[in-house]
């Protein structure tokens, strides 16, 4: 009998969701994607081949497909940012999260996707380029420490807009 590659939930559903409120930012819409996931998961788990990857890698392909479908849905019109926060009124890690997503917005689909993966799904670059059919690991490093700088390189660039308006924050973490 096939193994079944939802036997043990709990670690994929927190890299399935990981990966998708990085696509998507966390809350509601974070959760109903990553429900949509499962739902089609169990409905299509015969179809899992564990000659193929593991069962963490079907999943964000089906992931990948249902955050597309997510993102082309969303209203042409993005969340209001503040500009600038009020005294007190947002933690300095809330406001630095809100200046990392609007950077992070600003990637091509192709850097975001790879960043998502990495940081999101907690992906190796082999499993990346198995993923995304990049030809080779070193590929898809290289494509991934590009797409970093790229997301570093926006950061600076909102820091240079309004130094004010945003806390100081290290890009070291990235």
């Amino acid at each position: 009998m096939a193994r079944d590659p939802l036997d043990q939930p709990e670690p994929l559903i927190r890299r399935v969701y990981a990966y998708v409120a990085y696509r998507l930012g966390d809350g509601a819409d974070a959760e109903d994607v990553t429900s949509e996931v499962f739902e089609s998961a169990l409905r299509y788990r015969t179809s899992y081949d564990a000659s193929k990857g593991e069962p963490v890698a079907w999943l964000l392909g089906i992931a990948r497909r249902t955050v597309a479908a997510a993102l082309a849905e969303r209203s042409a019109y993005p969340a209001e940012v503040p500009d600038t926060p009020a005294p007190g009124d947002l933690a300095v890690e809330a406001v630095e999260r809100l200046a990392l997503q609007e950077a992070f917005a600003r990637l091509s689909e192709r850097d975001q996707e790879l960043v998502a993966l990495r940081y999101g799904a907690d992906l190796k670059a082999s499993q990346i380029a198995w993923l995304l059919e990049i030809p080779t690991t070193n590929a898809a490093e290289v494509a991934l420490h590009r797409a970093v700088a790229r997301l570093r390189e926006e950061l600076r660039r909102q820091d240079e807009l309004d130094p004010l308006a945003w806390p100081a924050r290290s890009s070291a973490s990235l």
